[in-house]
């Protein structure tokens, strides 16, 4: 397919970017290429919500499209250190995107940011949400397919790639809107479990059948299906957002409350460790009362 114009490009720290380009009338490409494997670094995400922002503000109502120029990567997830590290990370950075994502519905604190950086801000009453397709061109793991996730549908490379939940693998413990995304867009609860209990690898046939992706291919796949189903349309009446926050809403609640499900989190651990004390003391009196019959043989 020949090159199409860009349209706005995006620095990503330290040496990335997110790149704009039309391959067809009201479809937005947005292209991820920050080396080695597109991790959702704060900067990622923040510039991530920037294009989007200016996507929803500046330009025609369509759909829009991400991908990576890496090929190997969609993403490779976060870089778990520093996001556990930092305390601002998933409320000010990830979760956001998440929801913008999501939803697409213009959140007030990220409508005020933009009000007082663009040239005309009245222009923000006339934006409305469109629908996203993730084209996954490689590996999408861990945080990497949960952003894919939030996306409306999602094709995949046939030739390339694994989608895998490996959070099993590395030991870290799924957040609440990390695993009730897969719950409410997986058509069938087995592979929700096979995907967090086992971290299996999805190529891409599996990952279709499984009804984690709509379907196959690259961008004239994606254009074609864009076509067949009138998808930039699909924005016009100004309710798409709203139909899928209603949809969504246990993911979109968990993203806005970052702080409550945090707290519900460790007031479960808490409950765990009261539980586990009481086990040990179960046994503890099991093992003190068969050493007594013992003793008595």
């Amino acid at each position: 397919m020949a090159s199409t114009p860009t349209l706005f490009q995006l620095p990503v720290e330290p040496k990335g970017s997110i790149t704009c380009t039309q391959p067809s009338q009201r479809v937005y490409l947005l292209t991820f290429d920050s080396p080695p494997d597109n991790r959702l670094t704060p900067d990622f995400c923040a510039t991530f919500l920037l294009a989007l922002d200016i996507l929803d503000a500046r330009f025609e109502t369509g759909i829009v499209v991400t991908t990576s120029a890496i090929p190997k990567f969609y993403s490779n997830g976060l870089d778990f250190e520093s996001a556990s590290k930092s305390k601002s990370f998933f409320p000010e950075r990830l979760y956001p995107l998440w929801r913008r994502l999501l939803t697409y519905v213009f959140s007030l604190d990220l409508g005020e940011r933009l009000f007082h950086t663009v040239d005309h801000p009245t222009d923000l009453k006339h934006s409305y949400p469109m629908p996203t397709v993730a084209l996954i061109n490689g590996h999408a793991f861990a945080a990497g397919i949960m952003t894919a996730m939030m996306h409306d549908y999602r094709f995949m490379n046939p030739h390339r790639g694994f989608l895998c939940l490996n959070e099993l693998d590395f030991g870290a413990a799924l957040k609440a809107p990390m695993s009730s995304i897969f719950r409410q867009k997986l058509p069938n609860p087995n592979t929700y479990r096979t995907m967090v209990l086992e971290a299996k690898r999805f190529n891409a046939l599996e990952a279709l059948q499984e009804g984690i992706v709509d379907g196959l291919g690259t961008v004239p796949e994606v254009l074609k299906f864009a076509q067949e189903t009138r998808l930039v349309d699909k924005a016009k009446s100004g309710v798409y957002g709203r139909l899928k926050a209603e949809m969504w809403r246990e993911t979109v609640g968990y993203l806005e409350d970052y702080a409550g499900s945090e707290k519900m989190v460790e007031e479960k651990l808490q409950e765990e460790e009261q539980r586990q004390g009481v086990r040990e003391k179960r046994v503890v009196e099991w093992e003190r009362s068969r050493h007594h019959r013992v003793a008595k043989l």
